[in-house]
C-alpha cells in the first residue's frame, strides 16, 4: 500500500455527465483523488478535461452525477462558498486584470478572500512562483510564462488544501517548467493536486496517479506504473487512444437518445 492510500479522499467524481443539447462534453466520469497525491488528468485537447475541472470547482453544474471536494458539494451555493476558501484553481489561460501589477493582483485576491496575514501569504507565493522581478510591472507587459506564474501565485495565496490546475506549464520555457514541476511535487506531499495535461512527459515528471480521458469518457484510472505496464507511457497512450477511437463517435460525440431518455 502506498502512503497516500491511507489518506482521505478529497476529490470524488461519481458518474458526472455534461450535455449541451446533442453534444456530450463528458459522460459518466468517475474517479477519486486522495490527499498527498498528484493526479494527472491526461487527454488530448477537446477530450473534456477543462469541463470536468469546471464542474469539480463549481464553475459548471453537471447534467447528472455527483461531485464532492473536501466533502463539499460544489453545486450547493453555501458549500461552494466554503469550498472556495479551501481550494486553489488555476484555469487554462487564467483570468488576470491586465492593467494591474502582480502585486496588485495578489493584494486584490487576498482582500476579497479575506486571507489572514496577507503580507506573509504574498511573500510566500512570490517566492514559490519566482515573480519578484516582475512584481510591479503591469500584467499586459508580461510574457505568457510570467502571466502563468502570477496565475499560479494567486491560486496558492490561501495555502489551499486542494489545487486544481488546468495546463499549469502552458507557455513556460524549459527552466520555468522544471521549477513549476518541482513546486507541484513539493506541494503534492501534503495537498491534493489534480492537474490537466496533454503532455506525456508531464505525467512521468510529476504524477502519482493518472486519469486518462478520451472523447468525454474515462479510459484509464490508476497509478503511473499501472498505466505504463511493460511499455512506455507514449505507447500505452496511443493504445488507449486507438482503442477508444475504434469505438467512439469521433470529435462530434452525440447523445444516445434512447439511453438519455431512460
Amino acid at each position: 500500500m502506498s502512503p497516500s492510500e491511507s489518506h482521505p479522499i478529497t476529490i470524488q467524481a461519481e458518474e458526472i455527465s455534461k450535455l449541451y443539447g446533442d453534444f456530450v462534453a463528458v459522460r459518466d466520469i468517475s474517479f477519486s483523488v486522495r490527499r498527498g497525491t498528484v493526479a494527472a488528468f491526461l487527454g488530448p485537447n477537446g477530450a473534456g478535461k477543462s469541463t470536468t475541472m469546471k464542474i469539480l470547482t463549481g464553475y459548471l453544474t453537471p447534467t447528472s452525477g455527483k461531485t464532492r471536494v473536501l466533502g463539499l458539494d460544489p453545486t450547493d451555493a453555501d458549500q461552494r462558498l466554503e469550498l472556495s476558501r479551501r481550494l486553489g484553481y488555476l484555469p487554462e489561460n487564467g483570468p488576470l486584470y491586465a492593467d494591474m501589477t502582480p502585486d496588485e493582483v495578489l493584494e486584490f485576491f487576498g482582500s476579497i478572500r479575506k486571507i489572514d496575514k496577507l503580507p506573509a501569504a504574498k511573500e510566500r507565493v512570490i517566492s514559490q512562483c519566482a515573480i519578484a522581478q516582475v512584481l510591479h510591472k503591469p500584467i499586459y507587459k508580461l510574457s505568457k510564462g510570467f502571466r502563468q506564474r502570477v496565475g499560479m501565485a494567486q491560486a496558492l495565496l490561501s495555502d489551499p488544501e486542494v489545487l486544481v490546475l488546468d495546463e499549469p506549464t502552458s507557455g513556460l520555457d524549459p527552466l520555468q517548467i522544471r521549477e513549476v514541476r518541482q513546486l507541484i511535487r513539493d506541494l503534492g506531499k501534503t495537498k491534493t493536486i489534480l492537474l490537466s495535461t496533454h503532455i506525456l512527459q508531464e505525467v512521468e515528471a510529476v504524477a502519482d496517479e493518472v486519469v486518462m480521458i478520451m472523447e468525454g469518457s474515462v479510459v484509464f484510472n490508476g497509478s503511473v506504473a499501472d498505466l505504463r505496464e511493460d511499455k512506455s507511457i507514449e505507447e500505452r497512450f496511443y493504445e488507449l487512444a486507438d482503442g477508444k477511437n475504434g469505438r467512439g463517435a469521433g470529435p462530434f460525440r452525440k447523445t444516445d437518445s434512447k439511453k438519455e431518455s431512460n
